[in-house]
């Protein structure tokens, strides 16, 4: 029988397809075993096993197979909140242990799995698996930076230490290997006590620790002090550490090739002159963010690529919006004449655009971000400075990690109240960015981080020693 590794992806995206490029580099390292992905998806979700993704990666890597696990059925809801989407990201995978359960031993009729790799939302996938198929080492998969997982790791210690939400307190959060954070700016699911959602954190992160490794989507050269500090058992006092495998940055290899109208309008432009703006699957604002934006743009004077959705009603927030909205009619939407004032240097992309592409093309100076892991990685492998704009989730802290540790990103200012960003607000940041020097030192870091990461994932960097590292700890035949 041959040897498989199975990884089991949480809902959404993002973490999905940074699971698959982790399969596909355990492959690269030990081409004669398999890759099986089992993987669930929320009711409001899309994504199928028709969807190009699938094809594209069942077509060039023949050993990764997919498995869709059964529908599963969240309880129904009497209100719906951000917290409770969250909270429902860890209660799927508690739905469906039964189902992969059974998939599991199925699989194993016809292969030696010998380790599952788990996203930290399905830890509820640990202990129920680990106590009926003992013989497999399960290891944790975190989607995001090693900065995030020191804080994710601390959390235990922070419940026993401070007995109140951290969302009532106004303190700084002193956690070893990254700069102190405002309790304001830790996620909300990590900081309301009353909800299910921050008990799900702290179980997590005492599962993580017993697991036979961590694996973390980054690089040494990017967090030292954080990663050092996980090591070390600095963010876990009295518990001993697994494994650390350093193996990022993971990136969406697989974008689909086509070629887009933005594209070719960037073949036009100056180098490093361009403004790209993208907020992620989720990330959408309501009208009056969106005019603001276009008034603050229009301002600055600056070349811009901008990818606009349709905007929220009043009644939605941004964690929750479906990212499959109709394309938005701009012309009702942004401030009159705006279209036609910055034609000669603007470029408005409806709903979506090839984000990887838009990147690493030679036009593009800049980049105003939603603070997303995935998109942080994949600007800092182009080697692009960041206007840093969190909308959700650990977003305001990795702002904090991108302005203050590792210096490549400008941080953008909201009102306290209600998150608002005005129009001056923006047109500063921007000019800042693209026509100043403080922009041009965050430039120069974001271009030595370029190459460190691919330094990192050459033969002998160290993301390419961990991930050796790693393969053998699966003891394959």
């Amino acid at each position: 029988m041959k040897d498989t590794i199975v990884l089991y992806p949480s809902p959404g995206r993002g973490h999905l397809f940074s699971m698959v490029e982790l399969g596909k580099l355990i492959l690269k390292h030990h081409p004669s075993i398999s890759v099986t992905v089992m993987f669930s998806t929320l009711p409001t979700e899309t994504i199928s096993l028709d969807d190009p993704y699938f094809a594209t990666v069942s077509n060039t890597k023949p050993s990764i197979t997919f498995i869709h696990l059964p529908q599963v059925s969240l309880p129904p809801m009497t209100s719906f909140s951000p917290l409770d989407f969250v909270a429902s990201f860890f209660e799927l995978p508690e739905l469906n242990n039964t189902n992969l359960h059974q998939t599991l031993l199925d699989l194993s009729k016809s292969s030696n799995i010998k380790a599952l790799v788990i996203d930290f939302f399905c830890s509820a996938a640990y202990e129920f698996v680990s106590s009926r198929l003992s013989n497999i080492p399960i290891y944790f998969f975190f989607t995001s930076g090693a900065s995030s997982l020191s804080l994710f790791l601390y959390m235990p210690t922070l419940d026993k230490n401070i007995t109140k939400s951290l969302k009532d307190l106004d303190i700084l959060i002193d956690c070893h290997g990254i700069p102190k954070i405002p309790s304001k700016e830790m996620p909300l699911a990590m900081s309301d006590r009353s909800h299910k959602v921050y008990q799900y954190f702290v179980d997590t992160a005492k599962k993580m620790i017993k697991s036979a490794g961590l694996i973390i989507n980054s690089f040494e050269l990017l967090e030292p002090k954080a990663l050092q500090a996980i090591q070390e058992g600095k963010c876990t006092p009295n518990d001993s550490v697994p494994s650390i495998f350093c193996v990022g940055p993971l990136l969406n290899s697989s974008e689909t090739k086509t070629e887009h109208d933005c594209l070719t309008w960037l073949d036009s432009q100056p180098s490093r002159s361009v403004l790209f703006l993208c907020f992620g699957s989720l990330g959408v604002f309501n009208s009056r963010q969106l005019k603001e934006m276009a008034i603050g743009l229009e301002k600055s004077g600056v070349r811009f690529l901008w990818v606009v959705r349709t905007p929220l009603s009043d009644s939605q927030t941004i964690a929750i919006k479906s990212s499959t909205s109709s394309k938005p009619c701009l012309e009702s939407l942004l401030p009159e004449g705006f279209l036609d004032r910055t034609k000669d240097r603007g470029f408005i992309v409806n709903s979506w655009a090839p984000q990887v592409a838009i990147l690493n093309h030679g036009s593009v100076g800049g980049f105003v971000t939603h603070c997303g892991w995935n998109s942080i990685l994949e600007a800092l492998c182009a080697g692009v400075p960041m206007i840093a704009w969190p909308l959700y989730a650990e977003q305001k802290m990795n702002r904090i990690f991108l302005v203050e540790e590792m210096k490549v990103a400008l941080a953008l200012r909201e009102a306290k109240d209600d998150q608002f960003v005005n129009a001056v607000e923006l047109e500063e940041r921007v000019i800042e960015l693209m026509n100043s020097k403080k922009g041009e030192a965050v430039r120069e870091r974001a271009m030595q981080f370029s190459e460190g990461a691919m330094v990192a994932k050459s033969d002998r960097g160290s993301s390419s020693v961990a991930m050796a590292k790693l393969v053998d700890s699966f003891q394959l035949g």
